[in-house]
């Protein structure tokens, strides 16, 4: 069956995508298993923190950290909003990442991060209305490069690339990031977000990555069923030749895959060449953690002729689904490449129904590939970098911690709102335990689901699985429930000792002390209907 190719669409850079990687595979083997996940790191040092660390051959590396608050940002009941936000990092001199860590306090959907030249986008620091500047990603990408990608709605994720392999951030360029803001709940809410940069000295450096882009618009999701999306971009390596007028030898370092929480599914699968048929990422289900990976070493490409990517959701809304914001979805994957062209590979249209399979309708279709020239500073560090000092510049949040610190609940603190189980659905389960899909009808983390039109019986019924015996919710009791202790405690132990994460689970830190407060009165009252 011949698949049909999209039309060619500008460079937009969006949110990405996770892979894993091995050594020596044999096709058709997945290395999904062998990635390095670039997990949560709360270890990371305070704002120009310098030390030194070790690379994978027992050399010391000089590193050091700088870290940006960006601010509080409030939201109203129900309010969703899309504002960029700049970071000046009045950098005289250029600077090397090579781990990026971005923390927030909830609320951030998804968020994508550039670099860009200070005289653009002109401004101050701080939150804007990205129209105001006139700001667009394909812009910032060209001119610049894409610096960090959010997982959809993670609290906290570090972006880690492997030795050597770094992205640069020239001499007064600056960082925008565009954000996608969402409170589900009835009530005003506030966050706060943080990015810190790892940064290494010049004379380290080996590769500057560029990014790249997978994207599936042609989504048409249908209602109560499963699906997966397939792109087939087996033209590829023809199409990355005719761009740079050589051979695909692109390596892959970093992957981070973006869907929203209908998506259940994300593969990615090499066509051709000594890793033919090889699933390099396969990821299942939605989590709203940090889902990127490192390919340390990285993934080499070189005699592929295509990739394949799919996404799979589970639409059980009676309505078709398609592609955006809001309640639709979306198929992106961002990888990190060693590579000298940015490139956006897009299916718009010409999607195909091509069958079932175990009880899942699966859809392909072409794909339509798009490259350019990576920004001209985009270089390796000149020699007098490399025997130069190690410039590091001050960010002005000097002591702040790329992550916030936990702190248990204080419970002298007393609720603002009366402690019936409505006010706790709509002001702490709506917004904190089923924004991310963890306790919704979608997700049911635990088998607890937060969004059940018998919730009091959810509750007071549900078998703890973390901690066997427990009660979720004692009436009369909060501390007996299990419920109170995992959100008024940083670190929680269960009935045996054994030390559990918080909830919500990947936060850095516990809820307010007045929601958490609005948990424990409601179960000391008796855990009324």
């Amino acid at each position: 069956m011949s698949r049909p190719r999209s039309s060619i669409t500008a460079l937009i850079v969006l949110a990405l995508a996770p892979l894993g990687c091995g050594d020596d595979p044999s096709p058709g083997d997945s290395l999904a298993a062998t990635g390095t996940d670039a997990a949560t790191d709360t270890s990371a040092g305070t704002d120009t923190d310098t030390g030194t660390d070790t690379d994978t051959g027992g050399e010391e590396l000089e590193t050091a950290v700088i870290t940006h608050r960006f601010g509080e940002y409030e939201l109203a009941p129900f309010e969703e909003v899309e504002p960029c936000v700049q970071w000046t990092v009045d950098n005289d001199d250029p600077i090397y990442l090579q781990a990026v860590t971005l923390s927030n306090l909830g609320y951030f959907h998804h968020s994508n991060w550039f670099v860009v030249p200070e005289n653009l986008f002109a401004g101050p620091d701080g939150y804007f209305n990205c129209g105001d500047r006139n700001f667009d990603e394909l812009g910032a990408a060209s001119v610049g490069t894409v610096v960090f990608a959010q997982s959809t709605q993670s609290f906290v994720e570090e972006q880690r690339t492997g030795a050597g392999a770094v992205i640069k951030l020239p001499a007064r360029y600056k960082v925008i990031g565009s954000t996608h803001m969402l409170n589900v709940g009835p009530a005003e809410v506030r966050s706060d977000l943080f990015m810190s940069f790892e940064l290494i000295h010049p004379r380290d450096v080996e590769i500057v990555l560029a990014p790249f882009r997978l994207t599936y618009y042609d989504l048409d999701i249908p209602a109560n069923a499963k699906s997966h999306f397939t792109g087939i971009c087996d033209d590829f390596a023809a199409d990355y030749e005719g761009a740079t007028g050589g051979p695909l030898d692109m390596k892959l370092h970093y992957a981070l895959p973006h869907y929203h929480y209908l998506g259940d599914y994300f593969d990615l699968t090499v066509l051709g060449g000594p890793l033919d048929g090889t699933s390099v990422h396969s990821i299942s289900g939605f989590n709203g953690e940090a889902n990127g990976k490192t390919f340390d070493p990285p993934l080499d490409l070189t005699g592929a002729t295509g990739l394949r990517f799919t996404c799979g959701y589970d639409n059980w809304r009676d309505v078709n689904v398609g592609w955006g914001i809001g309640d639709q979805e979306m198929c992106v994957m961002l990888g990190l490449a060693e590579t000298e062209i940015l490139m956006d590979v897009t299916v718009n249209g010409g999607s195909v129904a091509v069958g079932q399979t175990d009880g899942v309708f699966e859809y392909e279709a072409g794909c339509n590939f798009f490259g350019i020239p990576k920004d001209v500073q985009q270089t390796l560090p000149s020699a007098a970098e490399r025997n130069g000092p190690f410039n590091v510049p001050p960010s002005g949040d000097e002591g702040i911690p790329p992550v916030p610190e936990c702190v248990d609940h204080d419970p002298g603190v007393q609720p603002s709102l009366a402690p019936t189980l409505a006010n706790v659905e709509a002001a702490v389960f709506q917004p904190s335990c089923m924004f991310n899909a963890c306790h919704g009808s979608s997700g049911q983390a635990a088998g607890l689901d937060l969004q059940s039109p018998s919730l009091l019986t959810e509750l007071l019924d549900h078998q703890v699985q973390g901690n066997p015996g427990a009660s979720l919710v004692e009436p009369g009791d909060p501390e007996g429930s299990w419920l109170y202790q995992v959100m008024a405690n940083c670190e929680p132990q269960t009935e045996g000792g054994v030390t559990v994460a918080h909830m919500p689970r990947n936060a850095p830190i516990l809820l307010s002390d007045e929601a958490v407060a609005l948990v424990r009165e409601w179960i000391a009252g008796g855990a009324m209907p």
